[in-house]
């Protein structure tokens, strides 16, 4: 089993700067490129699922936590990778997608939500209590007492599905925690802004102090030295057009705070489109998790976009997938993934739908018409010997390491090419490449 986060707190408390990329994505593609990246460069892989992709009634991808780790792994297998160099994480796991229900039903869901993550062998878990439920006052934000205890609530469910685990394997590996959520909606910020408020200090020393009060009620006496993070707001993010990238003075205050809680360091969420120097500046200020998630489909996206492009030169219109337009088709037919998202004229939506950041695509990816047309548009183009101008034309990242004999010019390598260039920002970061 990996000890890729435990060696990074080692690291760190050893007053080295370390950190971890963590790739938050569903898309088969997406992780194959990310885990065949890692085997080249001879590192562990952080692979999370979010509790409304993945939990107990099969989130959007239809996948409970146990199949999205043989989804992972069935992966691997294809890379030759071995298993036990993959951390499985759940990401946002609490009451989530039941926050129309009020909380002793909405608690219950995530106790099981929880459990099922812990039995199924992932070792990173975010506990975010931070959303209302049903029956919580509308009027004002949740207390840090409330968060914290339903925090715990879930945390002793983690811990005694970890005790079952025991029994039947004293060596199972206890999983590390990550607390807090100072982050807006998953996909990116909804409106324009001139500036991204970063996390204020005393903000974390009163959720950070109101867990620790909370887990001092938990059986295993210790559980709060399993909490290795809390999810910051650093000063980043992106929207539909716009990237906010870190600015590492006005990030000051808040990593000088964290860095008098021994053992405890940064999350950050919403790191996607950062410039990898940003990124760098992170890692050695404290945030020494860096999560992307909507990056990594936006650049498969874009793969599949610019390969459409040459398939529009190369194969007979009638054998076309067209898959821009195949997937502006159900975005149209299914408007519920992105409508609400996405503001401005009819043009502008238009634009957003195929171009934006936040990349609602991704939601899309899962659907049998997606899966079914990428598969053609890779057999369409394996079928063709893509002239070198035309490639240049439309992948030119990728036509340069085709002409250094460093990549394959076959349309799967190609497409995970378009996702393993925008990991290495996140590789750099954390000193896996120079």
């Amino acid at each position: 089993m990996s000890n890729l986060m435990q060696n990074m707190v080692r690291e760190r408390k050893a007053g080295k700067i370390a950190g971890v990329p963590s790739y938050c994505t569903a898309n088969d593609i997406v992780i194959e490129a990310l885990i065949r990246q890692a085997k080249e460069l001879d590192v562990d892989i952080l692979i999370e699922a979010t509790a409304n992709q993945v939990n107990q009634f099969g989130g959007y991808t239809g996948m409970k936590p146990a199949d999205f780790r043989d989804f992972v792994y069935e992966i691997a297998d294809r890379a030759d990778y071995p298993h036990d160099r993959i951390v499985l994480g759940g990401d946002h796991l609490g009451p989530l997608t039941w926050v129309n229900e009020p909380e002793e039903s909405a608690m219950d869901k995530a106790e099981t939500l929880v459990k099922l993550f812990v039995e199924a062998g992932y070792k990173k878990i975010h506990l975010d209590t931070s959303m209302r439920v049903a029956d919580d006052p509308t009027d004002k934000p949740l207390t840090d007492e409330t968060v914290a205890r339903r925090g715990a609530r879930l945390y002793q469910a983690c811990e005694d599905s970890y005790q079952e685990m025991l029994k039947s394997n004293p060596d199972e590996k206890r999983p590390v925690f990550i607390i807090g959520s100072e982050v807006p909606i998953p996909g990116g910020a909804q409106e324009q802004e001139d500036s991204i408020s970063v996390t204020k200090p005393e903000a974390v020393l009163a959720t950070l102090e109101e867990y620790k009060k909370q887990f001092a009620g938990i059986s295993d006496p210790k559980a709060f030295d399993n909490v290795i993070a809390i999810v910051v707001q650093p000063g980043v993010e992106f929207g539909d057009d716009e990237v906010f990238p870190y600015n590492r003075d006005n990030a000051k205050e808040l990593c000088s705070k964290i860095k008098t809680f021994d053992g405890i360091y940064m999350e950050g969420h919403s790191t996607d489109y950062q410039p990898p120097e940003c990124l760098k500046q992170m890692v050695e200020d404290g945030v020494a998790i860096l999560k992307v998630g909507p990056a990594l489909t936006f650049a498969l996206r874009d793969g599949l976009f610019a390969m459409s492009e040459i398939e529009k030169v190369l194969v007979p219109e009638s054998d076309q997938v067209k898959f821009p337009e195949l997937l502006e088709k159900l975005m149209l037919d299914d408007t519920s993934k992105w409508a609400k998202y996405y503001h401005g004229t009819d043009k502008e939506i238009a634009i957003k739908r195929r171009y934006s950041l936040s990349d609602r695509c991704r939601y899309y990816f899962a659907m049998p018409e997606i899966r079914d047309g990428i598969e053609k548009l890779i057999r369409n183009i394996d079928k063709q010997e893509i002239p070198t101008g035309l490639l240049y034309q439309y992948m030119p990242i990728q036509y340069k390491k085709v002409r250094d004999g460093k990549l394959k010019k076959d349309a799967k390598a190609l497409l995970m090419d378009f996702v393993m260039d925008a990991a290495d920002d996140y590789n750099y970061a954390v000193g896996y490449i120079k």
